[in-house]
């Protein structure tokens, strides 16, 4: 079977304790990006003098990085790699590449919506920095939650050395 990219991609070490420390710092980012907005949000409800909310707009693309995230760490990483066929008959492979692509598509939209959010309703404007914090928060919520996906993905995925695969 020849080889999809031309270099060859590098084997991650397989240790239980850099699998747990990869879950545990996806969690941290997840917990960040969230706490980035909603930490932008209770100050814009009770700064004073602030005529700028952050309301439901700037919420959306951290939702749908969210549910990007949900939707590709629902993958498994086997199903991607194989050409297995279900017992119906239909193929696998391709249905698992779609829902990653539906998921990619869903975290890389919520990461240009923040941005464009940042820009449309904060920079446009010309609002000055405290503002401005707003939407850079969205920016940062999202990227931390697509940084988190990533890590995630990649230490579910280390293949360790006492993991046995049991199928029917």
């Amino acid at each position: 079977m020849p080889r999809l990219c031309r270099f060859p991609v590098p084997k991650l070490p397989s240790s239980p304790v850099l699998r747990s420390a990869g879950v545990y710092t996806s969690g941290a980012l997840f917990s960040l990006g969230f706490f980035l907005l909603l930490d932008a949000a209770v100050y814009s409800k009770h700064a004073s003098g602030g005529d700028v909310h952050i309301t439901i707009v700037d919420w959306i693309p951290l939702i749908c990085s969210v549910l990007g995230m949900l939707v590709i760490n629902s993958i498994e990483r086997s199903r991607l790699n194989a050409n297995t066929f279900s017992h119906s008959g239909n193929d696998v492979t391709w249905k698992a590449r779609s829902v990653l692509f539906i998921g990619l598509a869903l975290m890389a939209g919520g990461l240009a919506g923040a941005a464009s959010v940042l820009v449309m309703k904060y920079v446009v404007p010309g609002y000055p920095w405290p503002t401005l914090g707003f939407g850079v928060a969205g920016v940062m919520g999202s990227a931390s939650v697509m940084l988190s996906c990533i890590v995630l993905w990649v230490s579910q995925n280390i293949e360790d050395d006492y993991t046995y695969s049991l199928s029917l």
